[in-house]
């Protein structure tokens, strides 16, 4: 490449800490080596933007706004202008201003846009290359939602998600390419399109990878108090005020703990994890519970548990925790949802369940030293072999190359 790069995402890329900014972080740094990279992005907090200096280190310039718009105002803006509040919440015209500046006094020739809520900032005269990576399908998670809740947080999830497809339906026309981060995603996305577009083949997988040389068992001691107290030990990690997360630990601790503790009455259940909400909070100390909030370091927790339990019943894409926990070497129990898009091996790498009683029994199975082990080896070995970010991420250059000469074309 003879340009320059703008990469825009809904929030700056360290630390990565969760799911999205995993990925935006990998990405980021593999963008910057193959051309000059600019950075807009939003920061949460005050956390967010201690990590200004490690930005500043890969972008050759950057843009970092402060997202202080409270969710009702955001929401008010979506109402007064049809449009999703995923939008009005990320919409800044600092921003704006910000990339109108870049792209007269720079070679920008590829913006690559970062979750669907920034795709409002490509401006319609660009003439570069635009890669949209809409990581999964967001307007099918807020039609998923909607079902579960009562008025009138049903109606918002409900219309959120309809005027997501439509954005969704804009931004995969506009864009050259189109990235997922599951093969299952890519289906997804193809059969809800409102309207057929031309060269579909452009939506393609771009998958997530682990880091298995941090995630390694070898290089941390495990938790002491998990250490020294009986147990089995199920953790279960993630953000702890996102939807999907807080209604599998509540799964685990209405349904599923109670059932686990018959047969071994000193199970314990640990929630590892930022943000948790009041109503788990209130379980904490509570028949075999433990909510730890935001730690230091996930691996100790990791490292000390019998199993991890992931029982999503609502999951989009591929779930980090699962890779993370994997190349810890744990035995993993896990929804059918929560395993979409790994590409590991039921029985061998770790065991599927989906049903309340199954879901048990499989829990049950996996804490046997055996078992334990056998699945813990084999899943290390899997992540290792087939999921390294080098890999992951090596089809970009040819995607970012294989657009330009699109483009040159036309």
């Amino acid at each position: 490449m003879t340009g320059e790069v703008l990469f825009l995402a809904h929030r700056i890329p360290f630390p990565p800490d969760r799911g999205d900014k995993i990925r935006s972080h990998h990405l980021l740094k593999h963008l910057a080596q193959l051309a000059p990279v600019h950075v807009a992005c939003f920061v949460d907090n005050s956390s967010d933007m201690a990590h200004e200096g490690d930005l500043a280190t890969i972008a050759r310039s950057y843009r970092l706004i402060d997202r202080k718009k409270s969710l009702p105002l955001a929401g008010l803006e979506a109402l007064v202008k049809r449009e999703a509040v995923s939008l009005a919440a990320f919409r800044s015209q600092s921003l704006k201003d910000y990339v109108a500046k870049l792209l007269s006094e720079r070679p920008i020739e590829t913006i690559y846009v970062f979750s669907g809520q920034m795709g409002q900032y490509v401006p319609e005269g660009f003439a570069g290359q635009v890669i949209l990576d809409l990581v999964d399908v967001d307007s099918a998670k807020f039609e998923a939602y909607a079902p579960g809740m009562s008025q009138p947080m049903r109606w918002i999830n409900e219309r959120e998600g309809r005027l997501l497809k439509e954005e969704e339906q804009r931004l995969v026309e506009r864009a050259d390419e189109v990235l997922l981060v599951s093969d299952s995603e890519v289906e997804l996305l193809r059969r809800r399109l409102l309207a057929p577009i031309a060269g579909s083949n452009k939506i393609r997988a771009l998958s997530n990878g682990i880091n298995s040389n941090f995630f390694n068992p070898a290089l941390v001691a495990p938790e002491p108090e998990l250490a020294s107290s009986r147990g089995p030990h199920y953790v279960f990690t993630g953000q702890m005020d996102y939807p999907p997360n807080v209604t599998a630990a509540l799964r685990v601790i209405s349904r599923l703990l109670p059932a686990i503790r018959e047969v071994m009455p000193e199970a314990q259940f640990h929630i590892v994890g930022r943000n948790p909400v009041p109503k788990l909070r209130e379980y904490d100390g509570v028949k075999g519970c433990r909510v730890w909030g935001e730690v230091e370091d996930i691996r100790p927790f990791l490292l000390s548990a019998d199993c991890v339990l992931v029982p999503l019943e609502i999951a989009r894409g591929v779930q980090n925790k699962v890779l993370e926990a994997m190349a810890m070497g744990c035995a993993v129990v896990l929804s059918k949802q929560a395993a979409t898009g790994i590409g590991a091996t039921d029985q061998l790498h770790f065991l599927v369940a989906d049903g309340d009683k199954p879901f048990v029994q499989a829990a049950l199975q996996a804490v046997k030293e055996e078992n334990r082990i056998s699945l813990g080896e084999a899943a290390r070995h899997f992540v290792v072999e087939t999921k390294s970010w080098q890999a992951m991420l090596e089809p970009l250059a040819d995607l970012v190359k294989a657009g330009l000469r699109r483009r040159q074309r036309l």
